[in-house]
């Protein structure tokens, strides 16, 4: 461990050293980030996973920022062009990729005209004029004339571009410009001629210039993708003529000598042909990578939102998923998450058989108790939620339905593990499944979905791959974690992100569990094949065992705190049977606290995590859902009035705004302006997606089939 970096990372952070060398032994020794989070509490002062993800990413950047300072230095000074000043400024950079503008100009990844011109021996003459010479130019470059340099202006010209080469590898010019450009710059796009964009996607990046201080994340990534499909041009834009001017007062000041014009003439051509190329690559790339890490950052935000939705527990649900010619597909799933019958009806056109389909729909609901239908948000769902609603109504059916996302529901239907979960089944079919289970439980069904196919993004593909990735799969893990896992009904997809797993691991729980039927105790991990004492150590915690032989292997309660808690059950008179029950809480209320630490020498914080869970028996970070939304009568645009009142879901929350299901077919924006009288500074302020919300309508747009939202009546 670098005492040096841990120190850095403390002032980084502003969290102790001691609670960063603390999670850096823990994840040294192959500890998770989940469990350190939850069962080594005492050991890091308290942190939890977000502090401790953030410890570990911030000590590796520092680490590699120490090596690539330490590999550009040597790079430099093996060119002989090492200085204190350039030294120091690495030595002072605090991000790897300042190290890198810094080495930029001295990379000799191609030819440079200042190359050229030191082959033909132009050096010298360049030293020379760098020394303001009393002497004209025809007197400095006639010794340098030879068969390849024949003429005093070549020699002139060629010697310039060495002297713009060093002018573009002084550091202090360099910083001060990427400042100025960076506080008094902007970011400017024209449309390009013959531009196909034939919706108008980019339509306000045709004409848009914005200052660089104050352009939005959103803003870049949607300039970054319209330059990539070749709709507009992208500049960033400075007063280049005071940049230069700037350069001259520096390097040349007053001074008068006979070569003044000509100089003049090289720091223009440093300016415009290699420092200022170079520093607008260096700001567009720096505009993207915060724009990506903002994107990644709203992405997981959403991410974390969606998978903690509340999950609907004891219902019977019927999955509808929409569709015209190919008819409505069913599948009726259990409490559980087993499927109990699968079919299809045609409500709709071309078949239009409503009282066929009327006759199924009826079948389904009466035969399996069918408590609500949840119906997917794509093609024909609209005509669907009429459909099913007239039925409930003509029929007087205590059955509820809930239009549910369905997005990224074809991509695990047509998937390898949904194939294998459901071989017998029709794409149609198996997306009608996951539409129920994903309305029973969020977390369960999506985490066999790839993140980036569930729309809750922005930009994703202009997003950096491998940090966005990164980022998801944290969030997923995360959740899962602090959910918990019931061993007996977990997929292979959730088990894959329970701490401690791997596929060597989760391989030998399905085969136990095939061949035992059942798992009945957390003890019994320890005999499976895969799991060592370190594995059982890291994923015991968070796989819960319900109805088993043991009730505290349903709990958060780790198992190497099991003897601990059953010697202070004992004391207290307390039954295992008692856990998650009223009599149980009634005397864990009444206990005497100060006694039971003095005895066990263990922390309040300690105590009270194990009371929380007898009292509790299933923690669970999700709430219930008090109610299911039912709403049947917004249709299609037409239905709207500006000023209406209406209840939607909120699908995705971004930094200008959010999108809300209203019962169109495409979500309706609700912009960051219209959430509030007082100033907002980010959607997730107020909202996340998952929320059910009232909202006005406050324009529409049928020629564009949009409609805008507002919270203010």
């Amino acid at each position: 461990m670098n005492e040096v970096i841990i120190n850095e990372v403390s002032n980084i952070l502003n969290i102790k050293p001691k609670q960063i060398e603390a999670v850096i032994k823990l994840l040294s020794e192959g500890a998770t980030i989940p469990f350190i989070a939850r069962y080594r509490k005492e050991v890091t002062g308290y942190l939890n996973e977000d502090e401790i993800r953030t410890i570990h990413e911030s000590y590796d950047y520092q680490v590699n920022l120490a090596d690539r300072k330490e590999n550009v230095i040597k790079l430099i000074d093996e060119k002989k062009m090492l200085t204190d000043e350039i030294k120091q400024a690495i030595l002072a950079c605090t991000k790897i990729s300042e190290v890198d503008n810094i080495y930029e100009p001295f990379k000799e990844e191609r030819k440079t005209k200042g190359t050229e011109a030191i082959k033909l021996g132009l050096e010298p003459l360049a030293n020379l004029i760098m020394k303001f010479p009393k002497e004209n130019k025809d007197v400095l470059a006639k010794p340098f004339l030879t068969d390849k340099v024949k003429t005093i202006d070549e020699a002139i010209t060629n010697a310039g571009y060495i002297i713009a080469d060093k002018i573009n590898t002084n550091i202090a010019f360099r910083d001060y410009i990427t400042e100025n450009t960076k506080k008094f710059g902007f970011v400017e796009t024209k449309v390009k001629k013959n531009a196909e964009d034939e919706n108008k996607l980019y339509e306000i990046y045709y004409n848009f210039k914005e200052k660089i201080s104050k352009i939005k994340s959103y803003q870049v990534l949607a300039i970054n993708r319209a330059t990539k499909e070749k709709v507009i041009t992208y500049n960033i834009e400075n007063d280049h003529n005071r940049m230069i001017d700037y350069l001259k007062s520096k390097i040349l000041g007053n001074k008068e000598f006979p070569l003044r014009s000509d100089y003049e003439i090289f720091i223009e051509d440093a300016y415009k042909r290699l420092m200022f190329p170079s520093i607008e690559r260096n700001i567009k790339s720096e505009l993207f990578d915060k724009a990506s890490q903002d994107g990644i950052k709203e992405f997981g935000i959403n991410l974390e939102n969606l998978l903690l939705t509340p999950p609907i527990k004891e219902a019977v649900v019927l999955g509808f998923d929409p569709a015209f010619r190919t008819g409505c597909k069913l599948a009726v799933v259990s409490p559980q998450g087993s499927v109990l019958e699968i079919g299809v009806i045609y409500p709709h056109e071309p078949k239009n058989d409503k009282d066929g389909s009327e006759k199924k729909l009826l079948e389904l609901i009466k035969k399996h108790n069918v408590s609500i239908i949840a119906i997917g948000n794509g093609t024909a769902s609209r005509e669907s939620e009429s459909f099913v609603a007239e039925v409930i109504k003509k029929n007087n059916l205590d059955t509820k339905f809930v239009i549910v996302s369905e997005a990224g529901a074809s991509v695990y239907s047509a998937s390898e593990l949904a194939k294998k979960e459901f071989p017998d089944y029709s794409v149609e079919q198996r997306s009608a499944v996951s539409i129920a289970r994903r309305l029973q439980d969020a977390l369960s069904e999506l985490v066999k979905i790839d993140p980036k196919s569930i729309g809750i993004g922005l930009y994703q593909h202009d997003l950096k791959p491998k940090e966005l990735d990164e980022e998801l799969d944290y969030v997923v893990s995360k959740i899962v974690n602090q959910v918990g896992v019931n061993i007996n009904n977990a997929s292979e997809s959730l088990l894959s992100h329970v701490s401690g797993l791997d596929k060597k691991a989760i391989k030998g729980i399905l085969e136990y569990k095939n061949e035992k039927g059942k798992i009945v105790e957390r003890k019994e991990l320890e005999k499976i094949k895969g799991i060592n004492s370190h594995v059982y150590e890291q994923c015991a915690g968070f796989l819960r065992v319900l109805e088993g032989n043991n009730p505290l292997d349903k709990t958060n309660i780790h198992p190497e705190d099991y003897e601990l808690v059953n010697n202070i059950i004992k004391d207290i008179n307390f039954d295992l049977s008692l856990i998650g029950k009223e009599e149980g809480k009634e005397i864990l209320d009444k206990i005497d606290d100060k006694l039971i630490l003095n005895k066990y020498n263990i922390s309040e914080d300690k105590l009270n995590m194990i009371k929380e869970n007898l009292i509790s028996g299933i923690i669970d970070p999700r709430s219930e859902i008090k109610k299911v939304t039912l709403k049947g009568d917004v249709l299609s645009i037409d239905d709207l009035e500006e000023g209406m009142e209406l209840e939607g879901t909120v699908r995705n929350v971004l930094p200008f705004g959010a999108f809300i299901d209203i019962g169109l077919h495409d979500d309706a924006l609700l912009h960051i302006s219209k959430m509030s009288k007082e100033f907002v500074s980010h959607p997730n302020e107020i909202l996340k997606v998952g929320d059910i919300i009232q909202v006005y309508v406050s324009d529409i747009d049928k020629e564009k089939q949009r409609v805008g939202l507002s919270l203010i009546k």
